[in-house]
C-alpha cells in the first residue's frame, strides 16, 4: 500500500522535522497540528493545519483540535469496505494512510518533585492515544508510528513501495502497548494520590523493560529486567560501573541483599547467597563492618553478594578482591577503589546512588505470579509493634541482649522460612534458612556457628514465627543462648516458655511474625 497522506502530531520532536521533510520530498501530503505544524512551517516543510481540515480552531487550550470525523473518519476508513468509501467521498473526508503521534510527557511530569495536581492533569492526552487507537485498529489500512526510534526504518519501507503487513502489525501491537502503559500510569498516579490504595478489580500495572537477560534461573530458560515508574534507590535505579552483565540469579540476590542493608544507618555489610544473608554486621566502619560480615560464613560467601551502606574505599576494596564475589553493591565507590576492581573485571559494580541510610520504604504492593494468576500483598514494612512486644521470661533481657534481639530480629525478617537467626554484638553468627522443622534450623545455625569455633555464649537467637515445640530452645540454650525474640501464639507456648525459664534465658513476644516464603 502506497503511502499518500500522513497525520503528524508529536510532543516529542526529536528526529520529526527530518522525517517530515523525507516524507515531503516523497510527495506525501502531512497534515498536523499546534506546535508541530509551527515546527515543520519554521523549517519550510510543507503542511496543512488540522482546523483547516475540520472548519475548527484548536480550542480549551488545546484540548481539542484533532477530535473530529474529518479526522478519525480519514484514518478509520477500511478501504476494503464499498461503504465506507462512499461514506468517506459522501462526507469529503480525505483518508490518511499514516499516523505519526507521540503523547503528552504525563509519566515524566509527575516524576517531577512536588508537582502540583493541576499540572498532571492537564499532561493526560486525549486526542492523543484517541489517534493511536483508531490507526492501530485499522492496522491493515493505516501505519501507526508512535515511537521516533522507528523513522528510519519506516521511511526505508516507504522508498520500496510500501510498509509490509508484517511491520504494520508489530507497530499496531506496539502502539497498543504505548498506550496501556500510558493509562496504567495515570490510574496509579490517581490512585496514589485520591489515596484509592484498595485491591482493584483489574490488576493494571506496567513496568518499563530494562534489559533481556541471557537467561533466566536456569541457562535453557528465557529472562527480561523491567523496572517499575517510582522505585526510589534500588537494583533497577542502579549504575553497574564494570562487570559481566547481570543474571537473573544475581538481580534476585543483589535485590534481598540492598533490602537489608538499607534498614541500618550506621555503617552496615551483608553477605548474601541464594536468597539469604550468610553475614550481616554492624561496625564503626565499613571495612570492620565487611571483615565481620563475611566471616559469619566464609564458605557460603563464594561466589556471593555484598551490599554495603558505605561507599567503597581502597582498603575495602582490596579485602573484597581477594574473595570470589559476584556483586557489590554500595553508595559509591572511590577512583581508588575503581582502579583496584580492574583486577577482577568480572565482578559487577553497583552504584546505588546516595540515599541517607536507613532507607524507609513507602507503602507498596509486593506482585508473585503463579501459574494461570497473580498474587498481590502490602510490603512487609513493620519490624515490631512497640504495644505488642513484651518480656514473657522470669528473667529481664539486660541492655547488650535487647541491643542484638532487636538486631536479630530485623534480620530474620529477610531470611527464608523457617528460619533462626544467631547474632552477638550487632552481627551474624550462625543462620538456618528454609527448614521445614524450627528445630533444625536452630541446629543449622548453631552448626555453622562451630564450624568456624565461635564461641556462642551469649548470643541471642531470633524466630521469625512462633515456635511450635521446646526443642528449639532446649537446642539453643546448648550452644549459649541466654536471650530469645519469637512472635509467640503457639498452643505450646507456656512449654517453650517453661523452657526459657529452665534455662535461666531471657525472652520477648513481639505479637508479630515474619513468613518470607
Amino acid at each position: 500500500m502506497a503511502i499518500q497522506r500522513a497525520l503528524v502530531s508529536v510532543f516529542e520532536k526529536e528526529g520529526i522535522v527530518d522525517f517530515c521533510r523525507e516524507l515531503d520530498r516523497l510527495g506525501i501530503e502531512i497534515i498536523s497540528s499546534g506546535g508541530t505544524s509551527k515546527l515543520l512551517s519554521e523549517n519550510k516543510i510543507k503542511n496543512i493545519e488540522v482546523s483547516s481540515i475540520t472548519g475548527f480552531p484548536e480550542m480549551m487550550d488545546g484540548r481539542v483540535k484533532t477530535l473530529h470525523p474529518k479526522i478519525h473518519g480519514g484514518i478509520l476508513a477500511d478501504r476494503s469496505k464499498k461503504n465506507h468509501i462512499e461514506d468517506a467521498k459522501k462526507n469529503k473526508i480525505g483518508l490518511i494512510d499514516l499516523v505519526v503521534v507521540n503523547l503528552y510527557p504525563f509519566e515524566k511530569t509527575i516524576s517531577k518533585k512536588d508537582v502540583k495536581i493541576e499540572e498532571a492533569i492537564e499532561n493526560i492526552d486525549i486526542g492523543g492515544p484517541t489517534l493511536v487507537r483508531a490507526a492501530a485498529k485499522n492496522y491493515k489500512n493505516v501505519v501507526i508510528v508512535c515511537n521516533p526510534y522507528r523513522y528510519g526504518e519506516i521511511l526505508e519501507e516507504i522508498k520500496k513501495g510500501g510498509v509490509s503487513e508484517n511491520t504494520k502489525k508489530m507497530l499496531a501491537v506496539e502502539a497498543f502497548e504505548h498506550i496501556s502503559h500510558y493509562d496504567v500510569v495515570i490510574e496509579n498516579y490517581l490512585r496514589k494520590t485520591f489515596e484509592i490504595l484498595d485491591y482493584p478489580k483489574y490488576l493494571n500495572s506496567s513496568f518499563n523493560k530494562i534489559n533481556d537477560l541471557r537467561y533466566g534461573e536456569n541457562n535453557h530458560q528465557t529472562a527480561a529486567f523491567y523496572k517499575d515508574g517510582d522505585v526510589g534507590f534500588s537494583l533497577p535505579n542502579s549504575r553497574k560501573l564494570q562487570g559481566k552483565e547481570l543474571s537473573y540469579n544475581n538481580i534476585l540476590d543483589g535485590n534481598s541483599a540492598f533490602e537489608i542493608v538499607r534498614n541500618f544507618g550506621e555503617p552496615t555489610a551483608v553477605v548474601l547467597k541464594h536468597n539469604n544473608p550468610c553475614g550481616v554486621a554492624t561496625r564503626k566502619t565499613i571495612e570492620e563492618a565487611y571483615d565481620v560480615a563475611f566471616s559469619g560464613d566464609p564458605k557460603a560467601a563464594f561466589g556471593g553478594i555484598i551490599a554495603l551502606n558505605r561507599e567503597v574505599g581502597k582498603k575495602l576494596s582490596e579485602k573484597i578482591c581477594s574473595s570470589f564475589i559476584e556483586v557489590v553493591i554500595a553508595p559509591g565507590f572511590s577512583k581508588e577503589a575503581l582502579e583496584i576492581f580492574k583486577t577482577k573485571e568480572k565482578i559487577r559494580l553497583l552504584d546505588i546512588g546516595k540515599p541517607k541510610f536507613p532507607i524507609v520504604r513507602e507503602n507498596h504492593k509486593v506482585y508473585r505470579s503463579i501459574v494461570g494468576g497473580m498474587l498481590i500483598q502490602d510490603v512487609d514494612k513493620l519490624d515490631y509493634d512497640e504495644e505488642k512486644l513484651t518480656i514473657v521470661s522470669k528473667r529481664e533481657p539486660n541492655k547488650e541482649e535487647i541491643e542484638d534481639l532487636l538486631y536479630a530480629w530485623k534480620i530474620s525478617k529477610y531470611v527464608v522460612s523457617n528460619s533462626v537467626v544467631y547474632v552477638k554484638n550487632r552481627a551474624t553468627v550462625g543462620i538456618g534458612a528454609g527448614q521445614m522443622k524450627r528445630v533444625d534450623s536452630a541446629k543449622i545455625a548453631g552448626m555453622v556457628a562451630k564450624e568456624y569455633g565461635r564461641d556462642l555464649k551469649g548470643c541471642c537467637m531470633a524466630s521469625e514465627a512462633f515456635l511450635p515445640f521446646r526443642d528449639a530452645i532446649d537446642e539453643a540454650a546448648e550452644v549459649g543462648v541466654t536471650a530469645v525474640i519469637q512472635p509467640g501464639g503457639s498452643i505450646r507456648d507456656k512449654e517453650v516458655i517453661d523452657a526459657v525459664n529452665e534455662h535461666k534465658m531471657a525472652m520477648l513476644f513481639t505479637g508479630i511474625r515474619h513468613f518470607k516464603h
